[in-house]
């Protein structure tokens, strides 16, 4: 896959949900529970398994490993810039 100057996910947070548009498409990621006893829990917890997909209308279409690695700096990079904390599991 090859990427623009520019071409990367606009990574949206909203009241409990991580949005991510890129390309026309749009994927909205729920928080996954976090663990019950962790003291430094992060602010957010992804499950890399919930994505395969993105959202209707294009919920036919999966989202590549290419794709994944991109979506994921950025929304690294979104977190960092509120000085919030993502963990993936």
């Amino acid at each position: 896959m090859t990427r623009k100057r520019g071409d990367k996910p606009q990574v949206e947070l909203t009241e409990g949900a991580i949005r991510v548009v890129w390309r026309g498409r749009t994927r909205t990621i729920l928080p996954a529970p976090a663990p019950t006893n962790a003291e430094d829990a992060p602010d957010f917890t992804v499950s890399l398994d919930d994505l395969v997909c993105w959202d209707p209308p294009d919920d036919d279409t999966e989202i590549e490993m290419t794709e994944l690695q991109i979506i994921l700096e950025a929304i690294d990079d979104a977190f960092d810039r509120l000085g919030l904390d993502v963990a993936y599991e």
